[in-house]
């Protein structure tokens, strides 16, 4: 049975953290295995005092559905402390929100995927905390997707932006609170970090073996087969495709109005994907794009957890859609997109611009590939200079 970071200072209540006044960055996920959320914890308990809430993208309470959805910060009704939004007009603690906060805590549950939110706005508290020199705990969760293997390209420091703010892949095999520590080692050695690790847990667990309950990190990831397909799909936000939000199995299906699925399966079936099947699979989307429009798509099924790339499939299926619709069909969203107005969408999400050169381009998907396994060699001897789990 995995215990997570939250979970161990309960059994073990830190002396450091008695007495102080708490800040907590939170959001639907932090809960024990029984349910209970961190902020109520926090507040029934005597020995120290919770301050205020902070929450990421999506809301504390994970009510905002889509990407560029702000919500506004507000009073908590219960608890009558300050519940502060960083994904609205300020993305970064201010100097007023941390006033009077002795000790900040962050527990957020993490899917796996460079681009997903959730830790560059750890990255832009540690930033505040360290100006502050406010002492930051984080609590450490299991990457759902750490069996998964490194895939994608590398983010390139010219395309750090809120989708990605440092230099990894984008499936990345790290935890939140690794992701941490490799942000104080590369950006803000004077952080005073501590992150709580967890117990009993490595990187070949699959979530259903941790004995935690799953609790949906953002509304389009409502299981861990989610997950295992966002590090790839997730990138058709940045395309003229449905992503298959609007549905009840987002990112997992895919498609737009000109796609001939049949036609689509039968290539891909032809480059032999490794740990997947593609099956074709219609739908109309009750919101966001194409919302009412009849969409022809396929459904991604992990048949091997092992074997499947999510990144190099998402590649696949991009070229196949290219080669299998008319000239031109499959465009590239211009921005602006998630606070970034110069840079392509796609670039920021995938790393830089050499994925998107390679489909423009129609050249040997290869050869791409080849390019961001060098990348994630180097960057491995790197991980494991910070890593704190075992495989």
């Amino acid at each position: 049975m995995v215990i997570t970071g939250l979970e161990s200072i309960l059994n073990e209540f830190p002396a450091k953290l008695k007495g102080k006044n708490i800040g907590i960055l939170c959001h639907a996920p932090s809960v024990t295995r029984d349910y209970i959320h961190i902020s109520e914890i926090f507040f029934r308990r005597k020995d120290c005092k919770l301050a205020a809430l902070f929450g990421p993208q999506h809301g504390i309470h994970g009510q905002t559905q889509d990407n560029m959805i702000e919500w506004q910060s507000q009073r908590h009704p219960v608890y009558n402390i300050p519940i502060y939004s960083l994904y609205g007009k300020y993305r970064k603690p201010t100097p007023e929100m941390l006033n009077g906060i002795d000790i900040f805590l962050i527990d957020l549950q993490d899917v796996g995927a460079r681009l997903y939110t959730y830790i560059w706005t750890v990255k832009l508290c540690m930033e505040a905390c360290t100006e502050a020199g406010i002492p930051v705990w984080l609590f450490d969760r299991p990457n759902p997707i750490s069996r998964l293997p490194f895939d994608g390209p590398v983010l390139k420091k010219e395309y750090f932006t809120f989708v990605g703010g440092a230099s990894i892949p984008l499936c990345h095999r790290m935890t939140i609170g690794e992701m941490a520590i490799w942000i104080k080692e590369k950006y803000y050695p004077l952080c005073d970090l501590n992150v709580v690790r967890m117990k009993n847990w490595n990187r070949t667990l699959l979530f259903s073996d941790t004995g935690l309950p799953w609790v949906l990190p953002s509304p389009n990831i409502p299981t861990v087969q989610t997950a295992l397909v966002y590090p790839g799909t997730v990138l058709i936000e940045a395309l003229n495709l449905s992503e298959g939000r609007g549905t009840t199995i987002p990112f997992e299906l895919f498609g737009a109005p000109f796609i001939d699925p049949e036609k689509l399966k039968w290539n891909l079936d032809a480059q032999h994907i490794k740990g997947c099947v593609f099956r074709p699979h219609n739908f109309i989307p009750t919101f966001h794009k194409f919302c009412g429009e009849l969409c022809y798509g396929l459904q991604i099924h992990i048949t091997d957890i092992d074997l499947f790339k999510p990144v190099c499939t998402a590649l696949e299926i991009f070229a196949a859609i290219i080669e299998t619709s008319k000239p031109d069909a499959l465009r590239f969203k211009l921005p602006p997109y998630e606070y970034e107005n110069n840079l392509m969408p796609f670039d920021i999400l995938s790393g830089d611009s050499g994925m998107r050169e390679s489909l423009i381009s129609r050249n040997n998907i290869k050869a791409e590939k080849e390019r961001w396994a060098n990348e994630i060699e180097e960057f491995r001897k790197e991980f494991q200079q910070i890593s704190v789990y075992t495989e």
